[in-house]
């Protein structure tokens, strides 16, 4: 790697503020909020609006949506076109 076009890649903390979940990770992002996590020690913290823990497809709360019976209902409302 060239030196001086690479930015720093160091622990940072995502903090999910909706699910009050934190978790400890590498990446490039950067914050002036920091954060001392669960080791002791102070790291930025990130905040994101959703997360794994919130997000309805990973906890099993999903609605799917029945788009075949929409159109079809659709249809007999306003009679299939052309």
């Amino acid at each position: 790697m060239r030196n001086g076009i690479h930015p720093s890649y160091g622990p940072v903390v995502f903090r999910d503020r909706a699910a009050d979940y934190a978790f400890l990770t590498r990446s490039t992002m950067t914050s002036e909020k920091t954060i001392e996590w669960e080791d002791g020690h102070t790291y930025p913290v990130v905040d994101v609006e959703i997360s794994n823990v919130s997000h309805p497809f990973y906890t099993g709360t999903a609605r799917v949506l029945d788009t075949a019976g929409r159109v079809e209902r659709f249809e007999r409302r306003y009679g299939k076109q052309g």
